[in-house]
């Protein structure tokens, strides 16, 4: 028993003793640490305050300020580790294994991770852009290293993981400078169909935001039950208009103007005849 008291107070002694003679180098080390976690925040805001200053496109702000704030912290935690006198080489293979390791298990993080770096390299759209994609249509709010955060048009914020982003397709709307509405019209099989043709793209030229060239259009797209049908094709720029507003305003011109040179627009109509069924 006597022994074994003294082997355990020999252990600690030795312990006791090793951690006095590495003591400054653990304080060392914990202030390279501290001050790098300090020395990244500074940089990063002051990146982030340069490239602003620039009026560089925020997603590569994003990116470089994460970039520069992660590399600090990673550089303080190695030459902390050398300070208090730890293998780094021994550090950074763990490191490595430990990275694949987590990788592996986490595949469908780190495809978040890589996907979101990928698309604040190839900026498929700014933050601010509207666009749609993978069924959701709105504002983009943020790209995080896991989703990107959409504010849809009515009023829903989403947050779509970045692998589904980037590999579905992007439709994005605030890069075009114009856009074409398709508005679709019926008139009765008694109609002038190059007088409603005339009619309808004279309604539409005289909308507010509906560009000259491209011009107008009318095209018919078929021979329905009870009208014929047809679509009124105009352009607008998307830079000082609304798509809502402006097919309300078409459609509504379109009336309009219909019901004053007396074109019917027809619509559905049933018969049914009723049998008197024998006693």
């Amino acid at each position: 028993m006597e022994n074994l008291i003294e082997n355990i107070m020999t252990v600690l002694e030795n312990w006791w003793q090793g951690f006095i003679e590495n003591l400054p180098g653990l304080i060392a080390g914990l202030v390279i640490f501290l001050l790098s976690l300090y020395l990244a925040r500074v940089l990063s805001r002051a990146v982030r305050r340069m490239m602003k200053r620039r009026a560089e496109d925020e997603e590569l702000t994003v990116l470089i300020t994460r970039l520069v704030r992660w590399s600090v912290i990673v550089l303080g935690i190695i030459l902390a580790l050398e300070q208090a006198g730890k293998d780094v080489s021994a550090f950074l293979t763990g490191l490595g294994i430990l990275g694949f390791t987590v990788g592996f298990a986490l595949q469908d993080i780190s495809a978040n991770l890589v996907s979101g770096i990928l698309l604040l390299f190839e900026q498929p759209f700014d933050i601010g852009d509207s666009i749609s994609v993978a069924d959701y249509s709105g504002t983009v709010r943020t790209i995080n290293l896991r989703a990107t955060e959409i504010l849809t048009w009515d009023g829903l914020l989403v947050l779509i993981p970045n692998r589904e982003v980037f590999t579905n397709s992007i439709t994005n709307y605030t890069r075009i400078t114009q856009r074409r509405i398709g508005l679709s019209v019926g008139v009765g099989y008694d109609s002038d169909l190059q007088q409603v043709e005339q009619i309808a793209i004279k309604a539409v030229k005289k909308l507010p935001g509906v560009k000259e060239d491209p011009a107008p259009f009318f095209m018919v797209d078929s021979f329905g039950d009870s009208a014929i049908n047809a679509t009124v094709y105009y352009w607008y720029d998307t830079q000082n208009n609304d798509l809502a507003e402006l097919t309300n305003n078409g459609a509504v011109a379109v009336k309009q103007a219909f019901d004053q040179a007396g074109i019917e627009m027809p619509y559905p109509i049933r018969s049914v005849r009723l049998e008197k069924m024998p006693e």
